[in-house]
């Protein structure tokens, strides 16, 4: 048996246990020694960090070769059209490589809504630009992937949260808060 820790990460706090430059850190949410965490989520997202204190976990979680599917919600600048669905869908040309593709879909704000909590700071809105909520589901983990390939296609995200790794997700866990469990 190993220990599993599901962290609701809020905006601006790092994926690690040590301070940098003044921003919040793990440290300040979960006071758990010996874990650590199984694959990064930057500054700017939220939602669902896994840590663990099996490295071979850690590994099997982490390592893209395993293809464990992450659930993204991005909350993107316009209304992407087909064509933009169909690119994630494909694959997308970055400057680091194709993305494997992606499973792409408009989803509605008001589903998000039992589960999705309010950011803080919010996001910038824009009176003529709307907004749209996107589910993207990759089993790749390229550094801010998921930014760069919306971005990609003409629609810059400006919110990020991570829904899922797997099975396991944020649902039932308060931001800042944790869960832990065994596997």
């Amino acid at each position: 048996m190993s220990d599993l820790y599901l962290f609701n990460k809020p905006f601006g706090v790092i994926t690690q246990f040590t301070e940098l430059d003044g921003a919040q850190s793990l440290a300040d949410f979960i006071p758990v020694p010996n874990i650590y965490p199984a694959g990064r989520l930057d500054k700017d997202s939220e939602g669902l960090l896994l840590l663990t204190n099996n490295g071979k976990l850690q590994h099997k979680i982490s390592n893209p070769e395993n293809k464990m599917e992450k659930t993204y919600w991005a909350q993107v600048e316009g209304i992407p059209d087909n064509v933009a669905l169909e690119s994630l869908r494909n694959g997308v040309k970055l400057k680091d490589g194709i993305t494997l593709p992606a499973k792409a879909r408009i989803i509605d704000e008001t589903a998000l809504s039992s589960t999705l909590w309010p950011r803080n700071p919010p996001i910038r809105f824009r009176a003529k630009i709307p907004t749209t909520w996107l589910e993207i589901k990759i089993k790749q983990g390229k550094n801010r992937q998921v930014r760069r390939m919306t971005a990609a296609v003409g629609f810059p995200t400006l919110r990020l949260v991570r829904y899922a790794i797997g099975d396991w997700t944020v649902d039932n866990i308060e931001l800042g808060q944790y869960k832990h469990i065994t596997v």
